[in-house]
């Protein structure tokens, strides 16, 4: 997989470089320091993965996101920061970042990249347990998707709260069998991979 790096300090950079491109599974195509070098580099090389830091000189990476998927809405945005910033993961996911990462652990940046080229979406559990209180604290308004059943849309938004099917179940007065059915079905209609592409769907998709 092809991807490019950018980050304002060269040195993490450098580090990352010689992290992904020690097993030969990926390869850097391009680097920068900036947003508006990530901007450029995206356009010139079409990578597979845009892996970028948040905070940066001039243009920072939460509008280099939004100005490159405005123009390439396919693009694989992979979010690379020291910061676990509520502002941020907002923004990250109504934008369409396809992951949001701690710098912390270097480990999990290969794993990631691969989920990401397989149409995953990354974001931690800690971080994902989070996404909740964040938007409900901003006030969220219920809405409902087309094409989905009442109890659809309902277990839709218990997936979103965080809620187990354990959970689910009981809330809906339902079994665990019928509410993996439920779920299997949403995802199917919405073209979804799994439980945390379908809660990142509903707080990005369904909150504008």
């Amino acid at each position: 997989m092809r991807i490019v790096v950018i980050d304002d300090d060269p040195l993490i950079v450098m580090a990352l470089e010689t992290i992904l491109g020690a097993g030969g599974e990926a390869v850097i195509c391009g680097s920068g320091h900036s947003g508006e070098e990530a901007e450029k580099l995206y356009e010139r090389e079409r990578p597979d993965v845009l892996l970028m830091d948040i905070r940066m000189e001039g243009m920072d990476g939460l509008e280099a996101l939004e100005r490159i998927l405005k123009r390439f809405p396919g693009a694989r945005i992979l979010l690379l920061t020291t910061f676990l910033d509520d502002e941020y993961i907002i923004r990250a996911i109504r934008a369409g970042a396809r992951g949001y990462l701690l710098k912390q652990d270097y480990g999990s940046i290969l794993p990631a990249l691969r989920a990401v080229m397989s149409g995953q979406t990354v974001f931690g559990s800690g971080i994902m347990a989070r996404i909740p209180e964040l938007f409900q604290r901003e006030g969220r308004r219920e809405r409902k998707a087309e094409g989905l059943s009442e109890r659809e849309n309902e277990l839709v938004s218990l997936v979103a709260e965080g809620l187990s099917n354990r959970e689910i179940a009981d809330v809906m007065c339902l079994g665990e069998g019928t509410v993996r059915n439920y779920l299997s079905s949403v995802l199917d209609k919405l073209h979804l991979r799994d439980r945390t592409q379908l809660a990142v769907w509903y707080y990005r998709d369904m909150q504008r």
